[in-house]
């Protein structure tokens, strides 16, 4: 064998990589346009898309605004005084409840860390 012989060899089997990376794009764009004309069967079945006086209004009164209030934990009732159990519907929806005091608890100036934080508070 001489060196023409790799060469011719060494071709052919980079011309069988090239057409099997070319057969191989030509199976993914095969599955592209399927998955599309599948999505677009799909989307021909769907109901119409609502059309703009469908669409949703704000209410008359206009837009509903947040409301900002301080909670306090909703405590369990004691019920080993009276002996009776307490029953499901006895129990609260919440575990908190709207404070009787709706006062913001304000930093004072010569104290330290935040609320909670395990500072030694004033110092």
């Amino acid at each position: 064998m001489n060196t023409a012989t790799y060469v011719v060899l060494a071709v052919s089997t980079h011309r069988w990589a090239v057409f099997a990376a070319f057969i191989g794009g030509l199976v993914v764009a095969g599955a592209l346009i399927w998955a599309v004309r599948v999505g677009m069967r799909y989307m021909d079945r769907e109901e119409p898309r609502p059309a703009p006086e469908e669409q949703p209004r704000l209410p008359d009164g206009g837009a509903v605004h947040e409301m900002r209030e301080m909670r306090e934990p909703d405590e369990m009732p004691d019920m080993s005084r009276t002996g009776s159990r307490l029953m499901p519907y006895e129990l609260h929806h919440s575990a908190t409840r709207t404070g009787k005091d709706q006062q913001r608890k304000r930093w004072l100036p010569g104290s330290s860390g935040g609320f909670g934080s395990g500072g030694p508070g004033h110092v």
